[in-house]
C-alpha cells in the first residue's frame, strides 16, 4: 500500500491512562478507527466517553492534560511521511501542530490567551508555520474573520478575547484552526456556542473547505442533528470504548447497540411539541424516569416585569478614552414571566440576549427601563439589598469553566452561596452540597474534584447545582445546557422541569436550540439588533413565525436526518449583531403589531 493509498489518519488499539489518587485511570482503552483524506468522521457519546480524549491524543495534547498513551498506535499520513504521533518527539509535534493538524476546542475562553490580542494571537500561527510576513499574517487573519462572519473584522483585530461574546470568541477559534489550511481538522464542539444561522454558516464553511482542499475532519459532537448534516461515518463511544461504527445513514436507519438507539432516542426534533400546550420532559437514555408535570401557570401573576429595559455599552477613543459611541446592546424591551412560566430567548450572537439577562439581574448596570422582581424595583437596590435579592434570583453562565473558580474544590464552589446568604451550616451543608450532586446526576465522589478534572458537560452541571443552591424564585439560565450532551442535556431540562413543577422556580432560557427550546418553554420571545421582535407563547412563535427573521432562525436548524442534508443552502436572510451608534443618538420608541392574542411583532423598521 503506498502512502498515498493509505487512510490520513488510523487508529489502533488506543489506550489513554490518567493517574488517579488509588492509582492509574482508564480514559480511553482499545479504540480503533479511522479517517481518509476529504472525509468527516463524528465521534458521539455521552460526557465523559472518552471522545475529547482521543482527539486530544491525535495531538498528543492529552499529555498536557496529565493523561498518557500507554497503548496503541496513531499513524498519520503527514507531508514528511508516515507518522506515529504517538512516538513522535516534541519538535515534529510542534511542527504538526496547528500546521498540518488544526482542534478548534470546546471551551474557547480556555483556548485564547486574555492577554494577548484576537490580531496577535491569529497572526503568531501563521508566521511560524507559514512565514508570513507581519502584513501578510495580517491580511490573512482578517480574511479569515470575515469568512466565519465576525461582523466589524478590523476592529474585532485589536480586541481582547474578554471583549467578544461566547460566540464571537468561539468564531475567533475556529478561524484559527483553519488558517494553515490543515490536512485534518479536529473539532471539538465547535458549535456548541454557536446559534443556528451561525452555526449554519460555519458548518457550510468547513463543508466547503473539505471540499476543496481535500482536508480531513474528525468532528466530536453531541448534537445529532448536526451529526446527520456532515458526518460520512459515525463511531460512538461509551465509557472509553468504541460502542458501534458504521456509515452515517446505517447509524441512523438501523442502529445495532442498544445504547446508540438510546442515544438517538433521546435527541429533540423540531416540530415534536406541534398541538401541544405545555412543556414536556424529554426522553432519558436508558430510564423512563418517572412522570414529570410541568407547571401550567394557573393565573397571570408575573414574578419579573421588565419594562422599556435599555442597555448600551461605551466606545472610547484610543487616546483621549473619550466616549465616542455606544453599542446598543439592549433597546427598549418589555416582557413579564410568570410565576412557575418559562420564557426563552432566542437570536444570533450578539443579538443583546444574554445582555439583556445580564441586566435584569444587575450584573450589567441598564441604561434606563425598569426591572421588578415579585413587585421590588431592582433598578433602586442599594448594593446591600441587591445582594440581598440575588439570593431570589441566580444566573447560570454560558462558559462553565469561566464560571467557576479554578482553584477552588467543587464542594465549596457548590456550598459558598448557602455560606454567603447563611442558609446552612456545619454537616448540614455537607448534606446539602451532597443532594445538589445527586439532583445533577453527577457522582459525590467528584465534590472534591476541582473544575479542570471534570468534562465541560460535567462543569456546568456544578453551575447549575451553584444556582440550585439557595432556591430561588427566577433563574436566568445563559446557554445553560449548549455544553451537554443530549443525554446529560434531558437529564437536566428535565430536572429544570421538576424543580419548576415543585417550587414553582420561573426561568428567563437563553438559548440558540430551537428544538430545546420548543420543548421546554411556555412563551419565546425573538430578539435582533437589541430589539425584541417578536414575542408569543411557544405555539405562536414556532407553529406560526410572523418576523422574516424568526423565519430565517426556524429555517437554519438542522435536521436529524442523513437523506435530508441541506449545507450550503443560501440563508435568505443576513442578521447582523446589535448596532453601534454615535452619542446622544436615541431611536424612537418601539410600535408592536398584535397579530394574535399575547403575540407580538416589532413593525418598526429596524435601522
Amino acid at each position: 500500500m503506498t502512502l498515498h493509498d493509505r487512510p490520513l489518519v488510523s487508529i489502533d488499539n488506543l489506550r489513554v491512562e490518567f493517574q488517579g489518587e488509588d492509582g492509574p485511570i482508564v480514559g480511553v482503552e482499545d479504540v480503533s478507527f479511522s479517517i481518509a483524506s476529504g472525509e468527516t468522521v463524528c465521534v458521539v457519546g455521552e460526557s465523559g466517553s472518552g471522545k475529547s480524549v482521543t482527539s486530544l491524543s491525535l495531538m498528543r495534547l492529552v499529555e498536557f492534560g496529565g493523561g498518557k498513551i500507554t497503548g496503541g498506535k496513531l499513524e498519520f499520513a503527514s507531508n514528511a511521511g508516515l507518522l506515529d504521533v504517538a512516538e513522535a518527539d516534541n519538535a515534529t509535534m510542534r511542527r504538526i501542530r496547528g500546521n498540518e493538524i488544526g482542534m478548534i476546542f470546546q471551551e474557547p475562553m480556555t483556548s485564547l490567551n486574555p492577554v494577548f490580542t484576537i490580531e496577535r494571537q491569529m497572526t503568531d500561527g501563521l508566521r511560524m508555520h507559514m512565514g508570513m510576513s507581519a502584513e501578510d499574517a495580517r491580511a490573512r487573519a482578517l480574511e479569515l474573520l470575515q469568512q466565519v462572519r465576525i461582523p466589524e473584522a478590523e476592529r474585532r483585530l485589536k480586541q481582547y478575547p474578554h471583549e467578544l461574546s461566547g460566540g464571537m470568541r468561539q468564531r475567533v477559534v475556529i478561524a484559527m484552526a483553519m488558517a494553515c489550511k490543515p490536512r485534518l481538522l479536529v473539532a471539538d464542539e465547535p458549535t456548541t456556542a454557536l446559534d443556528v444561522t451561525i452555526q449554519a454558516e460555519i458548518l457550510s464553511l468547513i463543508n466547503r473547505l473539505k471540499a476543496e482542499t481535500g482536508m480531513a475532519v474528525l468532528f466530536i459532537t453531541h448534537d445529532m442533528a448536526v451529526v446527520a448534516q456532515v458526518a460520512d461515518r459515525v463511531v460512538v463511544m461509551r465509557r472509553g470504548q468504541l460502542v458501534e461504527e458504521g456509515p452515517v445513514e446505517e447509524i441512523f436507519a438501523n442502529p445495532k447497540q442498544d445504547y446508540t438507539k438510546a442515544l438517538l432516542a433521546a435527541v429533540p426534533r423540531l416540530g415534536e411539541m406541534r398541538g401541544k400546550t405545555a412543556p414536556e420532559p424529554m426522553r432519558l437514555i436508558g430510564d423512563e424516569g418517572r412522570t414529570i408535570a410541568p407547571v401550567v401557570p394557573e393565573t397571570r401573576a408575573p414574578l419579573l416585569e421588565v419594562s422599556n429595559l435599555t442597555t448600551r455599552y461605551p466606545i472610547k477613543s484610543s487616546i483621549l478614552r473619550r466616549v465616542v459611541a455606544n453599542v446598543h446592546a439592549v433597546e427598549d424591551v418589555s416582557f413579564t414571566i410568570g410565576k412557575g412560566e418559562t420564557l426563552a430567548l432566542v437570536g444570533e450572537s450578539g443579538c443583546g440576549k444574554s445582555s439583556c439577562g445580564r441586566s435584569i439581574l444587575r450584573l450589567s448596570e441598564p441604561t434606563s427601563g425598569k426591572v421588578l422582581l415579585d413587585g421590588e424595583d431592582v433598578g433602586v437596590l442599594s448594593d446591600r439589598n441587591l445582594r440581598r435579592a440575588w439570593r431570589d434570583m441566580q444566573m447560570v453562565f454560558q462558559d462553565p469553566f469561566a464560571s467557576l473558580n479554578p482553584y477552588m474544590r467543587l464542594r465549596d464552589q457548590v456550598s459558598e452561596p448557602l455560606r454567603n446568604f447563611d442558609l446552612a451550616k456545619g454537616s448540614e451543608i455537607e448534606d446539602r452540597v451532597a443532594g445538589l450532586f445527586d439532583r445533577v446526576h453527577l457522582p459525590r465522589s467528584y465534590m472534591s474534584r476541582f473544575p479542570h478534572e471534570l468534562s465541560g458537560g460535567q462543569r456546568q452541571r456544578v453551575a447549575i447545582a451553584r444556582a440550585l443552591a439557595v432556591r430561588p424564585k427566577l433563574i436566568v439560565a445563559d446557554e445553560a445546557v449548549s455544553a451537554l450532551d443530549v443525554s446529560v442535556q434531558a437529564q437536566v431540562l428535565n430536572l429544570m422541569m421538576e424543580l419548576q413543577a415543585e417550587m414553582g422556580i420561573s426561568f428567563l432560557f437563553i438559548s440558540h436550540d430551537m428544538a430545546v427550546v420548543e420543548r421546554v418553554s411556555h412563551r419565546v420571545g425573538v430578539m435582533y439588533r437589541g430589539r425584541l421582535v417578536e414575542i408569543g407563547s411557544r405555539a405562536q412563535v414556532f407553529e406560526a413565525p410572523q418576523h422574516d427573521y424568526t423565519r430565517t432562525l426556524l429555517s437554519a436548524v438542522p435536521i436529524a436526518d442523513p437523506t435530508r442534508r441541506s449545507l450550503g443552502e443560501e440563508l435568505t436572510f443576513k442578521p447582523i449583531p446589535s448596532p453601534v451608534f454615535p452619542v446622544g443618538h436615541e431611536p424612537g420608541p418601539s410600535e408592536y403589531d398584535e397579530v394574535a392574542p399575547g403575540h407580538l411583532v416589532l413593525k418598526t423598521a429596524l435601522t
